[in-house]
């Protein structure tokens, strides 16, 4: 019998300055998400939206006063993900912009620690004295390993939520210079779109898994702009020649296969600047590979 997936939607989009990220747990539940997913012998309890309040809320767009309310969100996301963990359920968090993992992630690492597989263009490892924009969603991989604001990267529990070396980056591809320093001394592991290209996905993710071999459990945070624009149009911040839905798929195909995942998110998709729901889909067909659709 397949575990319960515990659907958990975190509307944020305080994190950057694109409206209608906000939309994006409606529009992937929208795609067919729950009944796809109990099509493969899943069953669902869906949690609906964390309540968080938007930008219409905001008298300005600074960084100071975005901070408390992405706190206070991402406290909630930590409590419902901690809470699914210890109940034996799989968490799958839909945002919302990327800050919102800062909650997802540190939830499911509450009991015990967890690899990472990061799929992104961006390397989200700004903190606020390189970041020139200030949106916390490219900051949010930096506050779960320790680094920033320390409001945020004491959401939950103090401290950093992940070791660097159990952080595994693919489709990386778009990076800012300090970040790219910043990134470089982390630790962490950065497969690059030029590394993908090289070596090939299949590689990659072997090489991925091999790293985080006596990790029992592995989350996986899905930015929709990892893939490129082509196919998936609907992004806050969308960056050429991203992955191909192919080598998307490869990657919730082999962590599948891996028998290790413990939990996931998938965020960034903006049904306001999409094409008739088009990144949603994508995001839905995507995340039944990960729960176990298969060709054959």
């Amino acid at each position: 019998m397949q575990p319960t997936i515990s659907i958990i939607g975190i509307p944020m989009d305080l994190g950057q300055t694109h409206r209608g990220v906000d939309m994006a747990p409606v529009a992937i539940r929208y795609a067919g998400l729950a009944r796809k997913l109990r099509s493969l012998g899943y069953s669902t309890i869906d949690h609906g939206n964390i309540d968080v309040p938007g930008h219409y809320t905001l008298t300005s767009t600074h960084y100071e006063e975005r901070l408390i309310p992405i706190k206070e969100a991402c406290e909630k996301a930590y409590r419902l993900g901690a809470e699914a963990i210890k109940n034996g359920e799989i968490p799958l968090f839909l945002g919302g912009d990327h800050s919102a993992a800062i909650g997802s992630i540190g939830g499911v690492t509450h009991e015990s620690p967890c690899g990472l597989i990061w799929v992104d263009a961006h390397g989200d490892f700004n903190t606020p004295e390189t970041s020139a924009s200030q949106n916390i969603h490219g900051m949010a991989l930096a506050v779960l390993l320790g680094n920033g604001s320390q409001q945020l990267v004491d959401v939950g529990r103090p401290g950093a939520k992940l070791a660097p070396e159990n952080v595994i980056m693919i489709g990386v591809r778009d990076l800012d210079a300090e970040e790219k320093r910043l990134l470089g001394s982390s630790g962490c592991t950065v497969y690059t779109m030029r590394d993908v290209d090289e070596l090939g996905m299949h590689t990659v993710l072997r090489n991925a898994l091999k790293k985080l071999e006596n990790i029992p459990k592995i989350h996986l945070s899905l930015d929709m702009d990892a893939i490129d624009p082509q196919e998936a149009p609907g992004v806050g911040t969308p960056s050429p020649g991203g992955l191909t839905y192919r080598e998307a798929q490869l990657i919730m195909e082999t962590l599948c296969d891996s028998g290790k995942l413990q939990s996931a998110d998938v965020m960034e998709a903006n049904p306001i600047l999409d094409t008739k729901n088009r990144t949603a889909q994508v995001a839905v067909s995507l995340l039944t590979s990960l729960f176990g659709k298969s060709i054959i």
